[in-house]
């Protein structure tokens, strides 16, 4: 019996080790496979970024003939609305 209970010690113990290993190599892996997650999302940002700054262009000038009438409309409003806010005449007094 006692040689059965030091059996168990033993193979308890290094089950124990192993575990402790594997989580040592879990935590490791983990880490560093967090940290390659955020820089790979970081440089998908830039990315994303320039390819936005390539292509939003081209889509506002796709776009143009559609908003055409709005944009003219705006800006008939913004032009009558500047041409009547002209800055008040102040009397000269002598």
């Amino acid at each position: 019996m006692i040689e059965l209970m030091a059996l168990f010690l033993v193979v308890g113990g290094l089950w124990l080790v192993g575990s402790l290993i594997g989580l040592v190599f879990k935590i490791t892996f983990g880490l560093i496979g967090g940290l390659f997650s955020l820089l790979a999302g970081a440089l998908g940002i830039v990315i994303s970024g320039v390819v936005m700054l390539l292509v939003l262009p081209i889509i506002a000038l796709s776009l143009l003939p559609v908003l055409l009438p709005a944009l003219l409309l705006f800006g008939l409003i913004w032009t009558i609305v500047h041409l009547a806010r002209r800055p008040a005449v102040t009397p000269v007094t002598r």
